[in-house]
């Protein structure tokens, strides 16, 4: 095994780790207090974009900004709404259109899990100089950028 493969197989392993730590139970209890809703962490992401458009969004730019199908979303609009977090209204420029939006009650729950979230972060990025942050925040964005253009790629074979 090269460095290179026992770094990538590192980075691998960190990425699983990070998925279970975040969708964890105990993070999931701290964001959205102990009764909270059963929400799993993609209905979650799912009410923070919606509730970053007030007007709403219509369900295929929806589906496109979670970067799921749209059945996907459907379901994700489906379980917000049994919750009371999101409705579905008809689009006001054509009522053939489906726009689905954060309710108050949703918009409330992101500001609370906003704010949680930020004192989460400190609290985790603590033992890193403002420099190492910094950097660390540029190899993100820039695994981002690659995870997309894999996905763009892998889309593209399909």
């Amino acid at each position: 095994m090269t460095d290179d493969d026992a770094t990538s197989r590192r980075i691998a392993l960190a990425w699983r780790e990070l998925r279970r730590g975040a969708s964890g139970p105990a993070l999931r209890s701290h964001l959205l207090g102990p009764n909270g809703p059963e929400l799993e962490q993609a209905q979650l992401d799912g009410l923070e974009i919606l509730a970053s458009v007030p007007d709403g969004w219509r369900m295929s730019d929806f589906a496109d900004a979670m970067r799921v199908d749209p059945s996907t979303a459907t379901r994700a609009v489906n379980r917000l709404e049994q919750l009371g977090l999101a409705e579905r209204l008809p689009g006001t420029d054509d009522r053939r259109v489906v726009v689905a939006r954060a309710t108050l009650a949703g918009r409330r729950m992101i500001n609370r899990v906003t704010t949680l979230r930020a004192i989460g972060m400190e609290r985790l990025l603590e033992p890193f100089g403002e420099a190492e942050r910094e950097q660390f925040a540029e190899y993100l964005d820039r695994f981002v950028d690659s995870i997309d253009r894999l996905v763009a790629e892998l889309a593209r074979e399909v």
